[in-house]
């Protein structure tokens, strides 16, 4: 009988650990971090998501610029690390539209960015298929 209360008990420590109190730091913690990474340009407010998910704190960032225009960002914030990082401003929809749909992300590109042509395929190169290569004649 005890065993069954005992495991009882256990299984609902978890969710008792996460007190009002430490949730209001998790925010507080997500708000400097965030903060410490907004644009030094325009008027920054930022909107701490109360819980996250399991591994990360995330806010979202609305930058109002000098010229009246306002820039959104994504703030992530690692709950192991304690370390944040800001993303690249978003287009906004109406620029996304006026570009038929394919504006260009606001981010470094690389090599495997899917609006770059595709590289030409080396031609000496083996067959990717795992079928086997018909015999010559």
């Amino acid at each position: 009988m005890r065993l069954p209360i005992l495991m009882l008990l256990l299984s609902a420590s978890p969710v008792l650990a996460s007190s009002d109190e430490a949730w209001d730091q998790f925010r507080a913690d997500v708000q400097t971090a965030c903060t410490a990474l907004a644009p030094a340009e325009g008027e920054t407010a930022i909107e701490v998501n109360p819980f996250g998910s399991e591994s990360y704190g995330a806010a979202l960032l609305i930058t109002t610029l000098p010229d009246g225009g306002a820039d959104r960002y994504v703030c992530i914030y690692d709950k192991q690390t304690k370390k944040a990082e800001i993303s690249g401003a978003f287009i906004d929809p109406e620029d996304q539209v006026s570009m038929g749909g394919n504006a260009p992300a606001n981010r470094p590109v690389s090599s495997t960015d899917a609006s770059l042509p595709p590289a030409k395929p080396d031609q000496s190169a083996a067959p990717t298929t795992s079928e086997a290569p018909e015999p010559k004649p």
